[in-house]
């Protein structure tokens, strides 16, 4: 019988990412406390822009994105939001989304795996990808409850499970 498998990924769905987005922008936009402070979030080539007239109001407005982002079941491990710069009179966020796993993220999983891990396991990266292989499919399901019972400082998805 061949090796069962599955692939490791750090993927998201540019289109949930963007349906949040348009429904923070539509909530900042009708909400009391952001009238009047020039709130707003938008795209800015591949980042996320987010100003307002205030360090505050600009977190309000980073933390309205977070909340849409959770609701359409994104993990905010994969925002990478920078600090609030003021701009000339504005105060602006630049946020991007992290997609794939680095090589040392993935070598950090597949030891990880190697050392905690059922016997007969075997993880290889393959790009920006982890692929986890097993005779057993109970030892695969092993090794995802052992990684999602780890906290990692990145998002991961399991899938092409087989």
């Amino acid at each position: 019988m061949a090796d069962s498998s599955f692939d490791i990924v750090s993927k998201v769905e540019r289109q949930e990412v963007d349906n949040a987005l348009n429904q923070a922008a539509k909530e900042i936009s009708q909400r009391y406390d952001f009238k009047g402070v020039g709130a707003s979030i938008s795209w800015s080539g591949e980042k996320i822009l987010m100003e307002a007239n205030s360090e505050d109001r600009v977190n309000a407005v980073l933390d309205v994105f977070q909340s849409k982002l959770i609701k359409r079941g994104i993990s905010l491990k994969a925002l990478d939001a920078g600090e609030p710069q003021l701009s000339g009179k504005e105060y602006k966020i630049f946020a991007s989304i992290e997609e794939g796993i680095s090589q040392e993220n993935a070598k950090k999983v597949a030891k990880i795996i190697r050392d905690e891990g059922p016997k007969g396991v075997k993880a290889q990266v393959q790009g920006d990808e982890l692929r986890v292989s097993s005779k057993s499919r109970d030892d695969l399901q092993a090794v995802i409850t052992l990684l999602k019972g780890k906290d990692f400082d990145f998002a991961l998805q399991f899938v092409n499970y087989r």
